[in-house]
């Protein structure tokens, strides 16, 4: 029962969290438009195997991580650093955008490698999961077995997984408008860094 409750609220949390345009589901959204539905269905994938390992490690470190202010600054830091990489990144492939290429490659490994690259780079979701841990009590105080520690996993795996397949499923009304996402989506990306990069710094100020 308990493990019931708690997947149903991460599940609800980790979709929530993925729905709105961020990096992951907006790759998956132009791996749709670029090279096809199932090629971004395979990015999700990847993505999703990520979001796993990284919903494992949040629930394992959360104890340690509120109760050490340095590692937090260390892992806003890190943020900082990749966040201004992508920057950079995106705003070079928007300058290089040469309009749409319909690319419709046979789905293989490399858009699952993609997807887990994506995901790896973006390091938003474990302090995001253990915030939901902590909000659960994951962190501490009661001490629970690990058939919890594995639905809060596996919940937030799933839950982001669907929201990630929503893109996907949205792909055909994204392609009707394919010139105009191609061309504006990397501008997205890279105004979604900048944002992400000035969270970044007022949390690190404000730590």
């Amino acid at each position: 029962m308990e493990e019931t409750k708690l997947f149903l609220i991460t599940y609800l949390a980790a979709f929530i969290g993925v729905v709105p345009p961020g990096l992951v589901n907006m790759t998956v959204a132009k791996t749709c438009v670029e090279k096809g539905k199932r090629n971004g269905f395979y990015v999700a994938i990847g993505a999703g195997i990520v979001i796993l390992i990284q919903a494992f490690i949040a629930v394992l470190l959360a104890k340690y991580i509120f109760d050490n202010p340095i590692v937090r600054r260390i892992l806003l830091r890190a943020g900082l650093v990749i966040f201004c990489i992508l920057a950079v990144y995106f705003f070079i492939q928007a300058r290089h955008k040469k309009g749409i290429n319909h690319n419709k490659q046979k789905a293989n490994a490399n858009s699952v490698f993609k997807g887990m690259l994506i995901a790896a780079l973006n390091v938003f979701p474990i302090p995001y999961f253990v915030a939901i841990a902590g909000t659960m009590n994951l962190s501490g105080g009661m001490e629970y077995d690990w058939s919890l520690n594995i639905a809060f996993t596996l919940a937030a795996c799933a839950g982001s997984f669907t929201a990630l397949y929503i893109y996907v499923v949205l792909f055909d009304k994204i392609e009707k408008k394919a010139e105009s996402f191609a061309k504006y989506s990397n501008y997205f990306m890279a105004g979604l860094m900048l944002i992400l990069i000035g969270v970044a710094l007022v949390r690190i100020f404000n730590s």
